[in-house]
């Protein structure tokens, strides 16, 4: 592979992060294409249901189409879904070279986009900038590789590492920044997730808010359009339907009880019942369920209790720490609950990031096995 190669496949990643908000369930990907040196189209897939970057890309290039070289950031889809394949249309452009970042880890996929063009006579590459592609498009690829969602956990906390006064107060530990962070973070996953006790405490409505994502015109109303849907763990039905988050849209309810079932459902929400081990929600049966409904990704925003649940099953795949700058004591609640009692049970983790967010700091980190 040339460095050209590589500079422009990063266009086409350049493309394919602006579906970062808007493409659930399906991949972001973008598309460039190259004739003679020269760009003569681009395209990204902005919605599902809406033709893929490929199809933008090759109408925008139309008869330069043919003869060029294509960089995409996903190999070439090769089903008929709710579009036409994508790699049957770029036989048809008559386009001389495919680049693609990475194999489409989709069991419908995997290998035959890249074996169709191969067929044709199409010279075929893959592997560039692999590493960025697949980073891109994280929650996909597990979901599609082991039916599980990808899981971040965003957890809030001060220097001394606790998340809310003894009462249960925690607005606000951290700044505007970090707050307007964190509506990105729900912006870009399928779902948030919660549990009764941060709803109860904070009365937490865990939608998008506008005004708070910082972003431009064309990308907040992009994000605006797909909202993630919420999903309340609460176990005994604790949150009563006439609280702010009921009232903010429909809502999936996980309990261990089913009694209520058409009571939700004629409030506009969905009771799952998943009974786990003593009685509790099954949280792995309930990231499977997700999973089967199209999840890539699952922002988990909840208490020490239900992310101390998760932590301890081994289900949380990244950690989204902000940390603010004060101390609220030892009578605070802590981070997790997760109790440990020797060295050799910590639960070790390694620091993929380390940045300022206005006066806090945010620290990226996942499970170092």
């Amino acid at each position: 592979m040339s460095t050209t190669d590589h500079a422009w496949m990063a266009l086409a990643l350049q493309l394919a992060r602006k579906g970062l908000y808007s493409t659930h369930p399906n991949p972001r990907v973008g598309c460039v294409i190259v004739k003679d040196g020269e760009l003569v189209g681009e395209g990204w897939h902005a919605r599902t249901g809406e033709p893929h970057a490929e199809v933008h890309a090759l109408r925008q290039a139309g008869e330069r189409a043919r003869g060029a070289t294509a960089y995409v950031t996903l190999e070439p889809c090769s089903h008929h879904g709710r579009t036409p394949p994508c790699a049957e249309a770029l036989v048809n452009a008559g386009v001389a070279r495919v680049v693609a970042a990475m194999q489409d880890p989709n069991p419908q996929v995997a290998g035959r986009g890249l074996e169709r063009l191969r067929s044709a006579g199409i010279e075929v590459s893959s592997g560039v900038l692999e590493t960025d592609a697949r980073a891109l498009n994280v929650g996909f690829i597990k979901r599609m590789e082991s039916g599980l969602p990808y899981l971040r956990a965003k957890l809030a906390m001060s220097l001394d590492g606790r998340t809310a006064m003894a009462s249960g107060e925690s607005q606000w530990i951290t700044g505007a920044a970090a707050r307007s962070e964190v509506q990105r973070l729900r912006a870009q996953s399928s779902l948030v997730l919660t549990g009764a006790d941060t709803v109860l405490m904070d009365n937490a409505r865990l939608t998008v808010r506008a005004a708070e994502l910082g972003l431009d015109e064309e990308m907040t109303a992009l994000a605006m359009q797909r909202p993630p849907l919420r999903v309340l763990v609460d176990g005994q039905l604790r949150v009563p339907l006439d609280t702010p988050f009921f009232q903010a849209g429909p809502a999936l309810v996980a309990s261990t009880r089913s009694d209520q079932a058409e009571t939700y459902r004629a409030a506009g929400h969905e009771l799952l019942t998943l009974v786990g081990d003593a009685g509790h929600v099954d949280l792995l049966a309930l990231l499977r369920e997700l999973g089967v409904r199209g999840a890539n990704e699952v922002l988990l925003e909840a208490g020490p209790r239900l992310a101390g649940a998760f932590a301890a099953l081994g289900l949380i795949d990244e950690y989204q720490l902000f940390v603010a700058a004060n101390f609220l004591g030892s009578a605070a609640r802590p981070l997790l609950d997760l109790p440990l009692e020797r060295m050799s049970e910590a639960r070790e983790l390694q620091i993929k990031d380390i940045r300022a967010v206005g006066d806090d700091w945010k620290v990226i980190a996942v499970p170092a096995s």
